[in-house]
């Protein structure tokens, strides 16, 4: 027991570090090439801070795993509106911004694309017609986003100590971007294992391990991104990153999933009261958005509130129906 405590443990926080280190190292890249704000935030940090849940999420629905998929999903998504959002915000000097109408717009795909799984599988079955769907919405999207010319008028500097120099640091980085790639592959295999000893074990659903733990292991390559970002005022590159994140989980990751494995999932139960939380973070999240114009510190209090509220909830709601 105590052998795969510490194996899970030592992979959860090994794919936590790797995910990082990686967004880090493709941020340098994304220097050293000249990219703009808006590549870094979406597919840098969107797309490249996905790969650990895309690893996993495989992983598990290709060894016959569904629930540890989906829930990493729906668990993951939850942490960035509520728990990722709030740290990011604590960090900020002052509020987060959301003035300009790229995030307006952004805000309402991020609300749809982020419901859009839940609908999908109220028939009990994700198919590939599901995953083509999913993909689309991610395509259209970025299609969106690549037709505002805007985004790509200011190149992305970040702090000087960390500026890629020349092509030896750019072939470093990309050696260093193989094997982290190689290494979260392999501790996806140790998370997916783990996982499916402690559910056997200690009688607790697999469900329930990708809602509170391996989604939120998988959050911290947004984490890390976000309070950097909010250290140097960056408030767009926050919002780029955590709607970004949602988005590219909530699509391109289930989407992939979905058309290599499609599943069904017998057993909603567990992802009852993680559905209606998500429902009320996305809800909250859109009308601070569109109203305010802002995510202020008494709202991200809030949105750890739901958070906290959430681990409390799923935790020990089965124990008091009992």
């Amino acid at each position: 027991m105590l052998f795969h405590i510490a194996t899970f443990l030592i992979s959860i926080i090994v794919l936590a570090w790797l995910g990082s280190h990686l967004v880090k190292t493709l941020v340098g890249l994304a220097k050293y090439l000249g990219w703009r704000e808006f590549v870094v935030a979406f597919f840098v940090m969107a797309i490249a801070g996905s790969l650990p849940n895309l690893l996993v999420d495989i992983g598990a629905a290709l060894r016959g795993f569904p629930e540890l998929a989906f829930g990493d999903i729906l668990g993951g998504n939850l942490v960035d509106l509520t728990l990722v959002m709030a740290l990011a915000v604590f960090m900020s000097k002052k509020s987060i911004p959301a003035e300009s109408k790229m995030i307006q717009y952004s805000a309402v795909f991020t609300a749809i694309i982020a419901l859009m799984p839940l609908f999908l599988i109220l028939d009990g079955r994700l198919d590939r017609i599901d995953g083509v769907i999913l993909l689309v919405a991610f395509f259209l999207y970025a299609f969106w986003l690549f037709s505002k010319e805007d985004r790509f008028k200011k190149v992305y500097t970040g702090e000087k100590q960390t500026l890629a120099k020349g092509f030896s640091s750019f072939f470093k980085d990309l050696t260093k971007i193989i094997i982290f790639l190689a290494v979260l592959l392999l501790a996806s295999q140790f998370i997916i294992n783990s996982a499916q000893y402690f559910s056997i074990k200690l009688g607790v659903s697999l469900s329930m391990v990708g809602l509170l733990i391996v989604g939120l292991g998988n959050c911290f390559p947004e984490l890390y991104f976000s309070i950097v970002s909010a250290r140097r005022g960056e408030g767009w590159m926050i919002l780029g990153d955590l709607m970004g994140s949602v988005i590219s989980c909530a699509s391109l990751t289930l989407g992939i999933v979905v058309i290599i494995s499609p599943f069904e999932i017998n057993d909603f139960s567990p992802f009852l009261i993680a559905r209606i939380f998500l429902v009320v973070a996305i809800g909250l999240f859109i009308i601070f958005i569109r109203t305010g114009k802002k995510i202020t510190k008494k709202e991200g209090l809030l949105f750890l509130s739901i958070y906290i509220l959430f681990l409390l909830v799923e935790v020990f709601f089965p124990y008091i129906i009992k």
